[in-house]
């Protein structure tokens, strides 16, 4: 019986720490609707920031308690800085090209730890005066969780003072709201968003010095933490504290309880809790419908067909890829057939995102499901390369067709999370059934058919997929289909009175985007003769995520230059020493200098160079 009431015990502990980096990424996100990606680095930094106060004074309470404080308030300004320096930058930007600025950020922070504090994990001080454990019938509870499960409830009393006896408190509910009312009355939005995110930042800081005494700080805090908080987060609603609490708990109880009854589920426990709220309850268990628009809104300018001038540029440059074996080496050949199946996974994720208005955190599902589907195939049926490449991608569209069915449903943030949930699910079973997929070791051995196997004649093939699975995309847009799309996207109400069934377009639109990444996954597994997790993690959906993001959404070239420059960077610095600073640091010059991406840019820049011939080409606009 003790046993159990401590477990249960142990589940809110860890419950309140989450609950504080959850509060402080719900109020943010609240106000300002950033999808705040680092958030998980303050988290860390108020760890090590704390770590580093206490052992340098006494150890007394005073001297603890004080670091504590102290740490969570420096947090707080190192959050300031970064929405006065490169945030405030990027408000009139769309709303998830700030998740790229914060990615950025992410990046920065992690070398820059490294470097400050050491590669070592660092194990934290224990609390003077709270070192021991209680008894509860005869098993043993620490002191200090107990602490941490008080300062839960004491935080969310707080809050609440702040949010509903304070002016400041009423300003941010209004913001919440209507941020454009608000600035029309006057409100000062600039210095409401540095207080909120001050705000924000300071809880994940004291969440990550709170709990130093019970986990420590190590530099993977960062990314361990942020996922859950996003589960919570969502699973709560977003922008409702309470929420976030009451999420807090479910998802502490259920990791509690996990690992002892099915410790196999506890790599997606918390994906599989969101996936069941939000196809029950699609905005969260007490979280508000989101207003049309909303995180999935568009900046996308007008999609003409291809001018003459511009179809000319594009002939050149297909001569250029066909020649290009003729003067380039292995390694040239092999890293323009990377950057050309990562493309077409780009471009599927834009038709679905850009036209189709539905953005996803989890499409690494259908690209390195599409990897697995054709290693699958090779590994145990024996089967043909070609009919493997025919294949995954058919796989890839029933799967997405199943998951886009429950998807479609919702909008905005909560339809990407809801991707991402479905893309752990499968991830965890790849990387758990080992017997069938080989778990952690991956599938290896899956090369091309020998017709293929000379680098010059795959570089051709590869080619051959990639761009003809680029171009029939483009022909999709500029079809009755594809206007439809974009019709559901800026305005389902004007869509559905008029006899469109916008949820049929956009489940079918999530499905072919399913189909071209499951190709490019298919050809990408025959290109590095292996498949491992990883290409199905949620890393790797934030690579397409955030390159398509970068080549921009407001022309089709968008993520093609994207994923060129991704990979191009990545090729570059990976292997420098600080490589996560260096790319940081290119991101942040990039978002403040390309704020509608680099392809967007460029389409605005020279568009004039286009617009009289375009006008004669395009009779719909």
């Amino acid at each position: 019986m003790g046993f159990y009431i401590v477990q249960f015990l142990t589940g809110l502990s860890d419950a309140a720490s989450l609950f504080l980096v959850a509060a402080g990424l719900s109020l943010i996100f609240g106000v300002s609707r950033i999808v705040n990606m680092a958030h998980g680095s303050f988290y860390m930094l108020g760890a090590y920031i704390a770590y580093f106060i206490i052992a340098a004074l006494p150890h007394t309470a005073l001297s603890f308690w004080g670091g504590i404080l102290l740490a969570t308030l420096a947090v707080g300004v190192i959050g300031v800085i970064v929405e006065i320096f490169l945030l405030r930058r990027l408000y009139q930007s769309w709303e998830l090209f700030l998740l790229m600025a914060t990615f950025a950020v992410l990046l920065v922070i992690q070398d820059l730890a490294r470097w400050a504090f050491g590669p070592e994990d660092l194990m934290g001080p224990m609390a003077p005066g709270l070192e021991g454990s209680i008894n509860i019938f005869g098993a043993l509870m620490p002191v200090y969780d107990l602490v941490l499960i008080i300062a839960a409830p004491v935080v969310l009393l707080a809050l609440w003072l702040l949010l509903t006896k304070t002016r400041w408190g009423i300003l941010v509910r209004a913001a919440t709201e209507d941020r454009e009312m608000l600035a029309a009355l006057g409100v000062n939005q600039k210095w409401l968003f540095t207080s909120v995110f001050f705000i924000g930042s300071l809880l994940a800081g004291l969440g990550g010095a709170i709990q130093l005494p019970k986990g420590g700080a190590d530099l993977l805090m960062d990314m361990n933490v942020i996922a859950a908080a996003f589960v919570i987060v969502v699973v709560g609603g977003m922008g409702s504290i309470p929420g976030a609490l009451l999420a807090a708990i479910i998802i502490g109880e259920l990791g509690s309880f996990g690992v002892l009854f099915l410790p196999q589920s506890t790599l997606v426990m918390m994906f599989l809790v969101m996936a069941v709220v939000l196809v029950i309850r699609p905005y969260g268990l007490m979280g508000k419908p989101e207003t049309e628009g909303g995180a999935g809104e568009s900046f996308e300018s007008i999609l003409r067909p291809a001018p003459r001038k511009l179809r000319i540029i594009g002939l050149i440059l297909l001569a250029i890829i066909i020649l290009f074996p003729a003067f380039a080496g292995k390694y040239q050949m092999t890293l323009f057939g990377e950057i050309a199946m990562f493309a077409l996974a780009c471009m599927s994720l834009y038709f679905m995102m850009g036209p189709g208005g539905m953005v996803s955190f989890g499409h690494a599902a259908f690209f390195g499901g599409g990897a697995y589907a054709a290693a699958l195939l090779v590994h145990h049926a024996h089967t043909p390369m070609e009919l493997a490449l025919f294949l995954a991608p058919i796989a890839m569209g029933l799967l997405a067709l199943i998951i886009g069915w429950f998807c479609v449903r919702l909008s905005g943030v909560y339809l990407a999370m809801l991707t991402l949930a479905f893309a752990q699910i499968c991830w965890s079973i790849v990387f758990q059934w080992s017997g069938f997929t080989g778990g952690d070791d991956g599938i290896l051995g899956i090369w091309p058919a020998k017709w293929a196997s000379n680098e010059v004649v795959f570089y051709y093939l590869t080619m051959l997929i990639s761009i003809g699975g680029i171009l029939l995309l483009r022909h999709l847009l500029f079809t009755p289909f594809g206007y439809t799309m974009r019709a559901c996207r800026d305005s389902r109400l004007r869509a559905d009175s008029i006899g469109i069934n916008v949820t049929r377009h956009q489940w079918f639109s999530f499905a072919v985007a399913g189909v071209f990444a499951g190709l490019a996954g298919g050809i990408y597994v025959f290109s590095k003769g292996s498949v491992f997790p990883d290409e199905m993690s949620i890393p790797r959906s934030f690579d397409i995520l955030l390159s398509v993001l970068l080549g921009g959404i407001e022309s089709i070239t968008g993520p093609i230059v994207g994923s060129t420059a991704f990979i191009w960077l990545e090729d570059k610095i990976s292997n420098l020493d600080f490589w996560r600073l260096i790319l940081g640091c290119i991101y942040i010059v990039l978002v403040l200098a390309f704020p509608q991406g680099i392809g967007g840019f460029f389409g605005t820049k020279f568009g004039h160079f286009f617009a009289n011939e375009s006008e004669k080409t395009d009779g719909i606009t």
